[in-house]
């Protein structure tokens, strides 16, 4: 059975709601998990922010790079 993975869509949404709730998507990942995240743009220092904040590895695939829309799955590695 395919599980449907997580989107979690901040395009509409202020910063200061924004990252908390995508540090939080991660931290409730279990290892092997994912999500696709979607923004108006490439968030790249959420990366590194990401991996300083946990004891876990980050996996991070962009599905979508273009001017208008940022689709990433993010996931925890072991």
């Amino acid at each position: 059975m395919l599980l449907e993975e997580k989107v979690l869509d901040v395009r509409d949404m202020e910063c200061e709601n924004r990252c908390p709730l995508i540090s939080e998507t991660f931290e409730a990942l279990e290892p092997g998990e994912s999500f696709v995240l979607v923004n108006k743009f490439d968030p790249k220092p959420l990366r590194n922010k990401l991996a300083s904040q946990s004891a876990y590895g980050v996996s991070w695939e962009y599905l979508e790079l273009g001017p208008q829309i940022c689709r990433i799955r993010i996931g925890k590695t072991g």
